[in-house]
């Protein structure tokens, strides 16, 4: 290491030590409001409420989490979060693979016509109550396909993974056509296996934003046993319901309102948050290649 230094040029140097300093107080400032919600979820109430909460708990007390789970609608929640969220994004990559696949294939008739209508939905869309109407009249309220449908393709990421097979070399698929493999057998025998970095790139994006929907549900889902783990977290922090979900009534004193509410959100964040390590050698590897032509 100290070779390595002596080796570099004093304004490589000078960069490398600006760049850390900087993405040092960048984690900082990201990571604090995580460690504060955790802190005041394991601090006791009257602290909370003093302000003296920092990143450190104070008066160790896991009475909210307790709360929490011992309510009868977050394991509902949290089941339904787990569902929309795994089938959703299955509906996410099945339409947004078999789309991307397609429009990166230049032998594609009117591809550019169809690109222009799916960019233009970037910029113009029908509106929210359109799109009420046509799930209301499909009859999709308060299922789990209002939280599929709707949302089955994200332009942008439609766009990245276009990109992406379309800097896949050209070579692969000839000798695949030569073998006698049709368009099926090429997308998931060739295309498919070269793409995991990608395709789990795009996969996290999805499930990360199924995970964290609230808006949808609110739109969507009037039945209480129905709701994901979001709108659920919505109702207690700000719409108050912590009464309900505490499941005491008028006797829920204002200390345990504040605890409940930090509890929740770590219960709600920490599952999400686990899954990432798992997959962050293809999330990195994901994000970056395409990105440079060689």
């Amino acid at each position: 290491m100290i070779a390595k230094i002596k080796g570099t040029s004093p304004s490589r140097l000078i960069f490398d030590i600006i760049n850390f300093i900087v993405l040092t107080l960048v984690a900082m400032v990201t990571l604090y409001p995580f460690l504060y919600v955790l802190a005041a979820s394991l601090s006791k109430d009257i602290f909370i409420l003093q302000g003296k909460i920092g990143i450190i708990p104070m008066g160790f007390d896991l009475s909210a989490y307790k709360l929490v789970l011992g309510n009868k609608y977050i394991p509902i929640a949290y089941k339904n979060t787990i569902i929309y969220t795994v089938f959703g994004t299955i509906v996410n990559m099945l339409f947004t693979t078999f789309a991307a696949f397609a429009l990166s294939r230049k032998r594609l008739p009117g591809k550019s016509f169809f690109m222009f209508l799916i960019a233009f939905t970037m910029l113009f869309s029908g509106g929210l109550i359109p799109e009420f109407m046509v799930v209301r009249n499909l009859g999709l309220l308060n299922t789990i396909w209002a939280m599929c449908i709707p949302s089955a393709i994200s332009t942008m990421n439609l766009i990245i993974l276009r990109t992406f097979f379309q800097n896949i070399p050209a070579e692969l698929e000839e000798a695949a056509l030569i073998d006698g493999a049709n368009e099926i057998l090429i997308l998931f025998r060739v295309i498919i296996p070269v793409s995991i970095p990608a395709i789990t790139t795009i996969s996290l994006f999805y499930a990360v934003n199924h995970w964290n929907d609230f808006f949808d549900a609110m739109i969507y889902l009037s039945d209480k046993n129905k709701f994901p783990l979001q709108l659920l977290l919505r109702d207690i922090v700000i719409a108050g319901e912590v009464d309900e979900l505490a499941g005491s009534g008028a006797d829920v004193e204002i200390q345990v309102r504040e605890s409940v509410k930090y509890s929740t959100i770590m219960i709600a964040t920490i599952p999400i948050v686990c899954v990432y390590p798992f997959i962050q050698k293809y999330f990195v590897k994901g994000v970056m290649i395409g990105s440079i032509k060689g």
